[in-house]
């Protein structure tokens, strides 16, 4: 019979297996010595004007005929000294042509792994796989893999950060998936349609350099406005439609899968147990139709997004899954502040309402676009009472709970009573919702 400490020494010495990205990785990495030539372009571009003139047709191709191979010897010899190797503990990544960088990534930290496919992976047929990990900030990725490589290795390294076994962790495959809501693309065009902020950026980016024209009458300095201005006003309709395609939830027991994309495909998971706040946001004009999107806060995890768009009462019963035992409080139960709040909020403070339950402490902020946010009190990591000067002449204080994943949820306004009452009791909620919480575990 052998002891822990002894199956642990076997199983590392046990050969490791060093595998390589896929071979057109090189096509990829080959365009680092181009963008160094085009960011000194942009970064000074009298100066590359300069030297443009100067070139003669013989000295071009001469460039271009260093240039093309050294870029192509830089992007072989990336993906050559580029290897991977998951052991029993961790999943290794080597990578450097001059000064070599290896990452230990160790399998139990290991909370969400997201496939993605770039538009010209997609039709070359390979992935990139993304790991996030407990600790860091920047992802991990390994780019670029077979497609079916890629899912593979996503179940197994899953399947070893649940605890199974290495023997077993390549029969155990990718977990299935229940699929639980797909949002149709008209459904998806509609709300982008009736956000307000779309119509918004898109009004500046039409008057403002109108205005700028008949100021300075420079074209340049409308150029350089107007191109901004119309590029942000396109990322908030048409760059959301296109990320937010086909946005389908399915549930499995490693977490809530979320699948989306119109050129580029992504493949993400809400790993159970990781999310510290749910936010429902309502905008305006979505209230007739009964449409909310529901935002999330993960900590370590760069997932943002649940659902884009879908009716209030199908997002909380998404919610439910995400957040076992929690029930979104209602409108009613939802208590504003006290009516002298207004001396210091004037109008804006019938927006903010806050509920307490067994399970979260819920506040809502927004008169015209509400947002609701639900704070687990197992996620609750500090609570906080502030107090301005302003505040303190009528009686009223605003309750900051700040979560793991570096966030903050504010109860604006509360009576002071109210928020020295709430200080000492969602401490000890916190205390008492930690040791009930569910395991941090894939497929826990």
């Amino acid at each position: 019979m052998t002891t822990p400490g002894v199956d642990d020494a076997v199983r590392e010495r046990r050969p490791v297996t060093e595998r390589r990205l896929h071979p057109v990785t090189p096509l990829r990495r080959a365009w680092a010595p181009v963008a160094v030539l085009i960011g000194w372009a942009v970064h000074d571009p009298d100066q590359a004007q300069r030297q443009l003139t100067r070139l003669t047709t013989t000295t071009l191709l001469i460039a271009l005929a260093v240039l093309v191979p050294a870029a192509a010897l830089y992007g072989f010899l990336t993906w050559w000294f580029t290897h991977f190797a998951v052991t029993d503990t961790e999943l290794r990544i080597r990578t450097g042509l001059v000064f070599r960088r290896t990452a230990h990534i160790r399998l139990e930290r290991i909370q969400a792994i997201d496939v993605t496919q770039p538009l010209l992976a997609r039709v070359a047929g390979v992935s990139k796989l993304k790991l996030d990990v407990i600790g860091t900030d920047k992802k991990d990725e390994l780019a670029f893999l077979g497609a079916e490589e890629a899912r593979a290795l996503r179940a197994e390294l899953l399947a070893r950060a649940a605890g199974f076994a290495p023997e077993t962790a390549h029969e155990v495959g990718e977990a299935p998936a229940h699929q639980l809501l797909r949002v149709p693309p008209a459904v998806l065009a509609v709300s982008l349609v009736l956000t307000g902020a779309t119509w918004a950026t898109l009004a500046a980016a039409v008057v403002v350099p109108a205005i700028l024209w008949l100021v300075t009458e420079s074209p340049w300095t409308v150029l350089a406005t107007a191109v901004p201005l119309f590029g942000a006003a396109g990322a908030s309709s048409v760059g959301r439609f296109v990320t937010e395609y086909d946005w389908t939830v399915g549930e499995s027991p490693d977490g809530l899968r979320i699948d989306h994309g119109l050129l580029d495909r992504a493949h993400e998971t809400v790993p159970p147990g990781r999310v510290q706040t749910v936010r429902i946001v309502e905008p305006l004009l979505w209230r007739r139709r009964g449409w909310v999107r529901v935002e999330l806060d993960v900590a370590g995890s760069s997932n943002s997004v649940l659902l884009p768009v879908a009716p209030r009462e199908v997002a909380e019963s998404v919610i439910a899954r995400v957040l076992p035992g929690v029930t979104v409080p209602t409108r009613a139960s939802l208590v504003r502040p006290p009516r002298r709040a207004g001396r210091c909020v004037p109008l804006w403070w019938r927006g903010y309402g806050l509920a307490v339950t067994d399970a979260v402490f819920a506040a809502r902020i927004g008169l015209f676009r509400r947002s609701l946010a639900l704070v687990p009190h197992a996620k609750v990591q500090s609570v906080r009472l502030t107090q301005g000067p302003w505040q303190r002449v009528w009686g009223v204080s605003d309750v900051h709970v700040d979560t793991g994943a570096n966030k903050t949820v504010t109860a604006r306004l509360r009576d002071a009573g109210e928020a020295a009452e709430l200080l000492r009791g969602q401490a000890e909620r916190s205390r008492t919702g930690r040791k009930v919480a569910r395991p941090d575990r894939w497929m826990a």
